[in-house]
C-alpha cells in the first residue's frame, strides 16, 4: 500500500469515516456495498481472475487485512491473494470477522454478471468504482482480444490513486500541536463549555427543561418504517431498470436535480404506502455526498460526507412533487457550502485527534460511537446514494450492459447509478414488505417510464424452491 515506502511498518490508521463504519456494524448492517456489471457475454471466471490479478497489483490499498489495536483500528497490509468465486452467499454478506486475517473486498461472478464487494471501512463507492471499472477494462480487454486493436498506452495504464487520509488533509486546522499544547487546548475548550452549560442552566432551569421536552416531542415525528424481518438477516434487494433520458425529463420538469427528483418521489412513495405514516410527520434520508467534487483528492479511500434531508408534510392531502423538490434543494445547497463543510468535518476531526479521545481505549470507543449511532438512526426514515454516470472509452462501452450498485441496509434505502442509456435503481431493505417499492415504481410507469423489476429471493419457502 505504498504502505512499504510510505510507512516502514505497513499499517495505515482508518479515516474518521472507517472508525464509524466498524462501531455501527451489525449482522443485518454489514457495512458491505456491492457494485454489478451485467457483460454482454457469460463471465469467463478464468480470464476474471486474470484481470483481478492484474487490477489488484495496482491497487495496494486492496491488499490490507483490518487489525483492532488497543486505541483505535488500523489497516495491515497483507500478501493475501485474491480469488475469483461464484455468486452463492447472500447480497453483501459480512466481509469483515473479529480477529480474522481476510482481504476486505470480494470478486464474485455469476452467469452475465460480475460483482465487486467491498468492506465500507476500505473505501467508498467513488474509489471502489476505480477499482471495478480497471477491472472490468482488463477482463474485457483479455476476453475479448479485439478491443486492443482501437486502444493506445496512455489508456491501457491504470492511474495511479493515493493513500492520503483527505479528511485530515483538508479538514485537521492549523499546524500539529504538541501533547502539552493540545491537552491545555482541550481542558480550556471543556472548562468553558462546562462553565457556559452549569451558568444556562441555573439561570433558566424551567426554560431549559421546556425546550429539551419540546425537542424530544419534534424527534418523535420523524417517521419511522418498521416491518417483518428476514428469517437469516439477508437483504431484501429490489432492481429496476429504466431509460435515464426518460427519467432526466421528468427531473427538469420539476427543476430538480435527478437525485432530488427520485427522493421527492420515494418520500412520496412513502407518505402513500407507509400504513403507520401520519399527516404532519418528516421524512428525513441519509445522503452522501463525494467530497472529491469540492476538494482536489485522488485517495482510494473513504472521502464522503452524509448530508440530512428532511420534508415535514402539511395538513393539506395534495403535495406537490415540485416543492418537495425545491425544499430539499435548498437544504442541500446550505449544507454543502465550503464553510458549513468545513465546519463539521473540522469538528468531527479534531474530536477523532483530541488527546484525550486517542488515550480512550477502543472498545469503549466503539461503544460511545455505537450509541451515538443508533441515536442518529432514530433520526433518520430512510437513506439513498447515487454514484452518478459511469462511462467507459469508446472501445469498451458495448462490452458492458447495464450497472448496478446497492447496499447492505439497516433501514430502507436506494442506490442510483446509470450508464450509457440506462439508469438502475437498486432498493434494499432489511424488510420483507415491498409495498413502498411497488408504490414507487407505480409512480414511474404512471409518467410514461417503461420499468424493468427484479427481486432476489428471501423467504424460507423462497429458498427451498431455490435450492429444488
Amino acid at each position: 500500500m505504498q504502505t512499504k515506502t510510505n510507512n516502514q511498518r505497513g499499517w495505515v490508521r482508518l479515516d474518521n469515516a472507517s472508525n464509524i463504519f466498524l462501531a455501527a456494524m451489525s449482522t443485518t448492517d454489514t457495512k458491505v456495498f456491492r457494485l454489478s456489471a451485467e457483460m454482454q457475454n457469460e463471465v469467463d471466471p478464468v480470464i476474471l481472475q486474470q484481470a483481478l490479478e492484474k487490477t489488484y497489483a495496482q491497487y495496494m490499498l486492496y491488499h490490507s487485512v483490518l487489525r483492532r489495536g488497543i486505541f483505535w483500528y488500523y489497516l495491515q497490509y497483507s500478501d493475501i491473494k485474491p480469488q475469483v468465486t461464484r455468486d452463492v452467499l447472500p447480497p453483501c454478506s459480512q466481509l469483515y470477522h473479529f480477529d480474522q486475517s481476510e482481504l476486505l473486498f470480494r470478486v464474485i461472478y455469476n452467469h452475465h454478471r460480475v460483482h465487486l464487494e467491498v468492506f465500507h471501512v476500505l473505501s467508498d463507492g467513488t474509489g471502489a468504482l476505480w477499482f471495478f471499472e480497471d477491472l472490468l477494462k482488463e477482463y474485457i480487454l483479455l476476453r475479448h482480444p479485439e478491443a486492443l486493436e482501437d486502444i493506445t498506452n496512455e489508456q491501457r495504464q491504470i492511474e495511479q490513486r493515493h493513500l492520503e487520509d483527505s479528511f485530515v488533509t483538508y479538514f485537521r486546522q492549523g499546524e500539529q500541536q504538541n501533547f502539552t499544547e493540545s491537552a491545555q487546548s482541550a481542558l480550556r475548550k471543556f472548562a468553558k463549555s462546562s462553565k457556559r452549560a452549569a451558568f444556562e442552566y441555573g439561570r433558566k432551569a424551567k426554560r431549559f427543561v421546556w425546550t429539551t421536552k419540546r425537542k424530544k416531542r419534534q424527534k418523535r415525528k420523524v417517521h419511522r418504517i418498521v416491518g417483518k424481518k428476514t428469517a437469516d438477516n439477508r437483504t431484501k434487494v429490489i432492481e429496476l431498470e429504466m431509460p435515464v433520458r426518460e427519467v432526466l425529463n421528468l427531473a427538469h420538469e420539476q427543476d430538480a436535480t435527478l437525485t432530488m427528483y427520485l427522493i421527492a418521489l420515494y418520500f412520496e412513495a412513502i407518505r402513500e404506502a407507509s400504513p403507520t405514516f401520519q399527516t404532519g410527520e418528516t421524512i428525513a434520508i441519509s445522503v452522501p455526498v463525494n467530497l472529491r467534487q469540492f476538494y482536489p483528492s485522488n485517495s482510494e479511500r473513504n472521502f464522503f460526507s452524509t448530508v440530512k434531508l428532511k420534508y415535514t408534510y402539511p395538513q393539506e392531502k395534495e403535495v406537490d412533487v415540485k416543492k418537495i423538490c425545491d425544499t430539499l434543494t435548498k437544504q442541500m445547497q446550505h449544507q454543502l457550502t465550503k464553510e458549513n463543510l468545513e465546519k463539521r468535518l473540522s469538528r468531527l476531526i479534531s474530536f477523532e485527534y483530541n488527546p484525550f479521545n486517542r488515550l480512550v481505549p477502543r472498545p469503549i470507543k466503539d461503544g460511545i460511537l455505537k450509541i451515538v449511532n443508533y441515536f442518529n438512526n432514530r433520526n433518520l426514515t430512510v437513506a439513498m446514494s447515487n454514484l452518478g454516470r459511469v462511462s467507459f472509452p469508446t472501445f469498451l462501452e458495448s462490452y458492458v450492459d447495464t450497472l448496478y450498485f446497492h447496499t447492505s441496509a439497516v433501514r430502507p434505502q436506494f442506490c442510483v447509478i446509470s450508464h450509457g442509456d440506462k439508469l438502475s435503481i437498486s432498493f434494499t431493505s432489511p424488510y420483507l414488505e415491498t409495498a413502498i417499492q411497488e408504490s414507487f415504481v407505480r409512480k414511474l410507469t404512471q409518467a410514461g417510464v417503461e420499468v424493468t423489476v427484479a427481486a432476489n429471493k428471501v423467504t424460507t419457502s423462497e429458498l427451498r424452491g431455490e435450492e429444488e
